[in-house]
């Protein structure tokens, strides 16, 4: 049986574990690759406040798409489009050489935008957290 709650905890926790990985490819200098991480990062812990929300099945990949449609029932999430906008910048480039002009990913993203992009998903999972978190106490009142 689904059950919303469980659902959007395993989202949440598999948001939380790419965010670890991002700092260790942050430290090994993977910077494309902690850019990456930092979209999935985001990407799934919208998925998971969606899921809370009780939605069983949700497509795309788009964290800022992932979240217009939750600024109607969190309007905190609002706050977070001009990060979700720079994540979803690094969804296909920061993995493909013909998502760039010239170069290849690993040697065209750079410490500066490995740091932006984690502390980006950092934002967008505290945020989720904090709904999910207030979505279960106004549930066990």
């Amino acid at each position: 049986m689904f059950d919303p709650a469980t659902e959007a905890h395993r989202w949440l926790e598999q948001a939380e574990n790419d965010l670890a990985f991002a700092q260790h490819a942050h430290a090994g200098r993977f910077y494309h690759q902690v850019c990456f991480i930092g979209q999935q990062c985001a990407e799934k812990a919208l998925k998971a406040l969606h899921f809370r929300d009780g939605a069983r099945t949700i497509l795309g990949h788009s964290v800022v798409a992932l979240l217009e449609l939750l600024k109607a029932r969190h309007p905190t999430m609002a706050a977070l489009v001009d990060l979700a906008a720079e994540l979803d910048l690094f969804y296909i480039p920061t993995r493909y050489p013909n998502g760039l002009v010239e170069g290849t990913p690993h040697k065209v993203f750079t410490q500066s935008q490995a740091v932006r992009a984690m502390k980006a998903a950092e934002k967008v999972l505290l945020a989720v957290q904090l709904e999910i978190g207030a979505g279960e106490n106004e549930t066990k009142k």
